[in-house]
């Protein structure tokens, strides 16, 4: 009998929540940091982190509903 590999279904969840906390980062960062030229280039990255925290929730939502909708075992 073979061992069974692991499930690498999507791991939506995890990955949202991971795009929210960077997305979170990249935004708040700047008002954190004191170089002025760290703090002009994470600024300027502020589409990134909109991009991240909109696509973080984006895919926590899809995994909640899919949760919701999968069938009990």
């Amino acid at each position: 009998m073979a061992p069974q590999r692991p499930s690498r279904g999507p791991r939506m969840l995890e990955r949202g929540l991971l795009c929210i906390l960077i997305g979170a980062a990249v935004l708040i960062a700047p008002s954190f940091l004191t170089s002025p030229g760290w703090r002009e280039t994470v600024a300027g990255a502020n589409v990134v982190g909109w991009f991240a925290l909109v696509l973080g929730v984006a895919l926590v939502v899809v995994a909640l509903i899919q949760r919701v909708r999968a069938p009990r075992r």
